[in-house]
This record gives structure tokens, sequence and C-alpha cells, in this order.
């Protein structure tokens, strides 16, 4: 209900907040609200060089996930201006952009706007506007221990079954060696397990809504998607997964705990294990919304007093000349350069010697289908693009741990969940 309460008022507000700018017109310092991510993290020290030429202080808040959202969502829509730049996604960013809340983005020829990934563009832009410039872009594939599935005497196929995918797990799954078969998010929020839930859901042939917004939580679909991810991790993964999110499962990859682990694409940047492999995510029969499409993003808030400022920034930590320095950074290199943004990047030979990945990465962001469809009347894969939106998703992400959790049954946890969508979706009006 905030959120739609906070829509109605963003036109109003970013007619006053818009036009606010430094007596001197130069900032001395942006204040940059970013996700706790990797790469995000490797920005702040490459982002020293930016300093260092222009002057201008760049001061970092770094947040988990889900803390992020609530506070730069709470900030942008009151036109606080707590922040001169924030990180959001492709969920906020064309209903932010029509509403007013953050600030157009027009960057120079040199910046080559066209080279940006189609898919990323369009996901971020409104009424052909793009209004977030991404940083790194994804969709979500199977990482897999090549070495533990050998021994295991298992093979994991691109767009394999999720019934092979669990055998696979059980195979590797071997808890007395602290080696666990699946990692997968369960920690809730919107973005975190409601995501990975959503393309397991898609999958499976359940859908948000209706054609007419109604709710389907209660489905036989939705039912037997989030009965299998309940069975799948309760048998499977590691203990207390109900508290886990990308960084967390990263986390265990790296420590070699994780036989498998569907998630985002960039997340093959950080891995350190050689034995890992890459396929196409499972399904369950739809392959159409098995993988997510995303990109974590740059935005200028309304609220700003340094929107050209911010805006000089986010061309240049967005540009080829920032994928450039990351690639010859001396702490870096050319396999931790943000991906999934850029066509150019694939292209460079120092990132084709190094980057195993690429080719399941951009296979899983081309296959991404986040239009609509008559099975998803709606756009969004493991989101729906409507403001009402994060109030729902956060409400089945919380039932969804609690069923993880063994709090509550699957039934239970689904028909809270319909609940809240329907006196949701009501009160906004929908039906």
């Amino acid at each position: 209900m905030y959120l739609k309460n906070a829509l109605r008022a963003a036109t109003a507000l970013s007619l006053v907040t818009a036009t606010g700018a430094l007596a001197d017109g130069h900032a001395k310092s942006l204040t940059i609200a970013i996700v706790n991510n990797g790469h995000m993290i490797n920005m702040q020290k490459v982002a020293e060089a930016y300093t260092e030429e222009t002057g201008v202080a760049l001061e970092w808040v770094s947040l988990e996930e889900s803390v992020l959202r609530e506070q730069v969502t709470s900030d942008t829509a009151t036109g606080g201006g707590q922040y001169d730049i924030i990180n959001i996604g492709m969920q906020e960013a064309p209903i932010w952009g029509q509403a007013g809340w953050i600030e157009p983005l027009d960057f120079s020829d040199a910046y080559d706007v066209d080279d940006i990934l189609p898919a990323m563009r369009e996901g971020l832009s409104y009424d052909g506007q793009l209004y977030a410039a991404p940083f790194y872009g994804e969709s979500s594939m199977v990482m897999y221990r090549k070495d533990l599935a050998d021994a295991a005497g298992v093979t994991i196929a691109d767009n394999d079954s999720w019934e092979n995918l669990k055998a696979a797990a059980a195979a590797m799954h071997d808890p007395d060696n602290g080696i666990y078969g699946a990692c997968l998010r369960g920690k809730p929020g919107w973005g975190d397990n409601a995501a990975f839930i959503t393309t397991v859901a898609n999958s499976f042939g359940a859908r948000w809504f209706d054609a007419d917004y109604k709710p389907q939580l209660d489905s036989p679909e939705w039912n037997a998607a989030v009965s299998f991810y309940v069975d799948l991790l309760s048998n499977y993964g590691p203990p207390g997964s109900e508290g886990n999110s990308f960084n967390e499962i990263l986390a265990l990859y790296n420590e070699d705990k994780c036989g498998l682990w569907i998630d985002a694409t960039i997340a093959a940047s950080f891995l350190e294990n050689p034995n890992v492999a890459y396929a196409q995510s499972p399904n369950a029969g739809n392959p159409v919304g098995a993988n997510w499409l995303w990109a974590w993003a740059m935005a200028v808030p309304a609220g700003t007093e340094n929107a050209e400022e911010a805006k000089a920034f986010i061309e240049w930590a967005t540009s080829k000349d920032y994928v450039k320095a990351v690639g010859t950074h001396p702490d870096f290199g050319w396999d931790k350069v943000p991906t999934g943004q850029r066509a150019s990047t694939y292209e460079i030979p120092e990132f084709q010697a190094v980057a195993k990945f690429a080719a399941a990465e951009m296979a899983a962001i081309d296959s991404a289908a986040p239009g609509a469809t008559d099975l998803k009347p709606y756009v969004g894969v493991q989101f729906v693009a409507i403001p009402e939106f994060p109030e729902i998703g956060s409400a089945f992400g919380q039932e969804m741990s609690a069923a993880l959790s063994g709090a509550k049954s699957v039934e239970d946890a689904l028909a809270a969940a319909q609940e809240v969508a329907d006196s949701v979706m009501r009160e906004a009006g929908y039906y």
C-alpha cells in the first residue's frame, strides 16, 4: 500500500525535486547506495581513479539486497535526497521512471547506448527512454561441480528436467563430508527466494496472476512447484537454507560445499573451484520463464541536488572504458569485469581467454523471456512489472521461508500468500 500511495504523489514531487541543483553547479561528493555484491564492491576501488581525475569524492553505502531495496524505495519515493545514485533493477526502473521518481538518462555518443544488450536496455526504459544504466546484467543458470558429478556417475544437461536435477543433487549429496547436493536461495525477499521460486513455478506452468490480475497462488501448479522446492532443499540442501541468499551461497560454493547451485549467471565471475561446469536452467515441462532476467543498474533519484554530476559518474561507471579499467586493474583482471550489460565485452580477446562461463551466460540471457504470454499475461520473469508486486512478493517470500523451515505447511504458506496478494490487488483497484 505504501508504494501505491507514494506513486500517486510522485509526479507532483518530481516537479519540485528534479529542478534542484547546487548553487555553484559542482558536486564535491556523491553518495551512492549499492548492493553488497562482488562487482559493486570492486567498483569502490576502481572508482578511486574517477575521484583522482574529477575531484569528486564518492561516499559508498553498501547494503544487503533486501535492505537496499527497502531503504532506496523509501528515500526515493519521498524525495528524501539521501542518495545521489542508487542501485535499482528492471522491476523498479520503468515504474519509477514513469512516476518521475528517477531522472531520465541521456549520454554522449561515445557512450554507445546501442552497445547495451537489448534485453537490458529495454528492461530499464520506459516509453523508449533509459532511466537506469546497467552496471551488470544477468540471467540464471546451473553451476555445478563437474568432478563431483562425474564421481557420482551423473550428468547435467542444458534445460534438463527438474527430476534429473534432483537425482543429480541426491547423488552428490554427502553431508558427512560437508557437501550438500543443492544450494538454492531460501532467504525471504521478492528478489531473493521469491525470485528463484518463481522460475521454478514458471517451469511447472504456474503464474502469479491471471489475465484479470487475480492472484493464482492457490493453484495446483504453485503447490507442485513449491512442494518440489521444499523437498529438494530439505533433503539435499545445507542446514539453514531459509537464511541463504546470493552471498551466503557463494561463500558455501567457494568452500567446496555445494554440488550444484542455480542462481545469477554473474556468480560465475566469483567461483573459485576449477571444476565448475555450466548448464541452462532446468524445467518441469515449460521452459519459458525457467531462467530469470535482471540487471543491477544505476539511477539518479529526482530528489538529489547533484543530478548532473551523478549522471556523469554513471556514464563512466557503465561505459566500455570502465570494463577495460577493471580488466587492467592490478587487483582484478579480465575474469572479474562486469558482464551481461554490453555486447562489446564479449568480443574482448583477453576476456574471452579467461571467461569460460561467457557462452553459457549469453545463452541464458538470450533465452530469458520477460514478455507477456498466454500463460503469463504480464511482463517479467521472476517478478511482475506492476507497482504492487514488491509488497506481494515480499509477503510471499516470508511465507515460503516459513514453509522451508517447517514452520508452516506448503498449503498453509501458499494460502496466506494468496490472501495477502488478493487484499493488495483489491485495494489497488484491479478488480
